[in-house]
């Protein structure tokens, strides 16, 4: 049966000695770890969740025993062999603090290697034999629990119980935190600083379980004694905790209830919306707030649709923060109702700038946008989305100059519909002017023709076709308002210099 071994060794010509050994003595081992240093060595135990771990003491960064130390009190189990240059009573001691059954001197002999090895395989077996495979690290374990992939068992509940100390009637806190964006850098700061609040328990022990698919962490403590519940430290170290982090809590008895306790606190994180970060949502407290009817002013969409049809980048940015602050007046509202009103107001801008040209050649994805905004779980998310829709909506640099209205309409009517063979006549009549106005108004502030700006539009599309796709000649024509494939060939080889196929060989990126 295979061994996972890390080795954690400062000086190269031992580490890799010990690499080639350990393939020498049995193929079962699989060496998943090699470090200089205790740092990155649990950095990689942490990943890795080996079974075995070979350390030395004496190491730059982080020495052997504070690896050790920090890899119980994180719960990492498991079975080590230090060797160390020191034959001093005391580093053994401190060693075997730590579950460290195999204290070797440098230089050892072969025979007490490979004995050492046999000694904590055995170990290894002897702990696989009480704790069935399928039950895993403790890590595992909480992610199972949590995901109700995990049941009432009497072997689970006898291994956390030996193992860990914790029983079926022990007390667990769950918390729950959307760090907000970007995830990966929110969530090292707010691990970090979790860890520090806990440290003012007495004693606590916790593991944290990230779920990114849902832009959350959960974090089980247990085994905690201190000055107050977690619940009241966190609030009172709130800010600690990121400014904009979303912090849901709740207190429940037995590792069996996590998984029902999770899945009705996640819902509640959107709490976050509504109360502005001011203090962690405790569940099911939250569920007797009180909320008043959630609106805005209606003045707010004439504004902005005036200041997109003005083009004023300045307007438009003013007016979202006005309508981002109606949510933030001191009121409590229903976090979904704050969310069905942004999903409003978003829509109209989409149409806001279908009307004045600026929405560009792929339309928005609105389900994807719904999505969006139905997950977010802080007012940072919410504004994040709303000010990245404005943004990509933004007039392209060929229309942004362009201040004559009907100019603007005729633009946003050839961006949507250039495909379909759309003609200045057709366009005349939707805005209501003679074809002749509409050309002499359109060169005059395009600074070309009609016919010319939307065959530029097309060949630009195709352009990204050729090289964004592995459509065909004949597809990619029709795609850009083309009917015949030869004369689609014959404009934009006029235009480009090259015939569809060449700039295709020229200009595709391959893999």
């Amino acid at each position: 049966m295979s061994m996972k071994v890390a080795i954690v060794e400062d000086e190269i010509r031992i580490r890799e000695g010990i690499e080639k050994l350990l393939t020498k003595l049995n193929r079962n081992y699989e060496i998943v770890a090699v470090a200089e240093n205790g740092d990155d060595g649990l950095k990689q135990i942490r990943e890795k969740k080996p079974d075995i771990v070979i350390t030395d003491i004496c190491m730059p960064v982080m020495d052997g025993l504070e690896m050790l130390e920090r890899m119980t009190a994180e719960g990492l189990h498991a079975k080590a062999v230090v060797l160390s240059a020191y034959s001093d009573f005391e580093y053994a001691r401190s060693a075997m603090k730590y579950g460290v059954t195999e204290y070797l001197l440098k230089p050892t002999s072969l025979m007490d290697f490979e004995q050492a090895m046999a000694h904590v395989e055995e170990q290894v077996m002897l702990d696989r034999s009480r704790k069935p495979a399928e039950i895993g690290s403790i890590d595992q374990i909480f992610r199972d629990l949590l995901l109700g992939r995990m049941k009432a068992a009497p072997e689970l509940e006898r291994y956390l119980n030996d193992n860990y100390g914790i029983r079926s009637d022990s007390r667990l806190t769950l918390i729950l935190c959307c760090p907000g964006s970007p995830f990966e850098d929110r969530a090292r700061e707010y691990n970090s600083s979790l860890e520090q609040i806990l440290r003012l328990f007495s004693r606590c022990r916790h593991v944290t379980v990230d779920f990114s698919y849902r832009k959350v962490l959960a974090t089980v403590a247990y085994d905690y004694a201190g000055p107050g519940s977690v619940q009241a430290i966190l609030h009172s170290r709130l800010a600690d905790l990121g400014e904009n982090a979303a912090v849901s809590c709740a207190e429940t008895v037995g590792v069996f209830t996590l998984h029902d306790t999770y899945e009705k606190m996640f819902p509640y994180l959107d709490w976050n919306i509504a109360l502005g970060g001011r203090s962690v949502i405790r569940w099911p407290e939250v569920a007797q707030i009180k909320t008043e009817s959630c609106i805005y002013p209606m003045e707010l969409e004439n504004r902005m649709r005036a200041a997109m049809h003005a083009s004023s980048t300045e307007e438009t940015a003013g007016i979202l923060r006005e309508f981002s602050a109606c949510f933030q007046n001191g009121r409590v509202y229903q976090p979904r109702e704050i969310k069905e009103c942004y999903v409003r107001f978003l829509w109209l801008v989409i149409s806001f700038a279908k009307e004045t040209g600026g929405e560009k050649d792929r339309t928005v994805d609105r389900q994807k946008l719904l999505s969006e905004i139905m997950e977010a779980k802080t007012r940072e998310d919410l504004e994040q989305i709303a000010t990245g829709l404005i943004a990509y909506l933004t007039p392209a640099e060929n229309g942004s100059n362009v201040s004559h209205l009907t100019v603007r309409k005729a633009i946003g009517l050839i961006r949507e519909y250039y495909k379909d063979g759309i003609t200045l006549d057709e366009i005349s009549r939707r805005l209501r002017v003679t074809p002749e106005y509409l050309g002499t108004l359109f060169h005059r502030e395009v600074g070309t023709s009609f016919s010319t700006y939307i065959r530029n539009v097309r060949i630009d599309k195709a352009k990204e076709l050729l090289c964004g796709t592995q459509l065909k000649l004949y597809e990619i024509a029709e795609e850009t308002g083309y009917s015949d494939p030869k004369y689609f060939s014959k404009v934009f080889r006029e235009v480009t210099g090259f015939t569809p196929a060449e700039y295709r060989k020229n200009y595709q990126v391959t893999g």
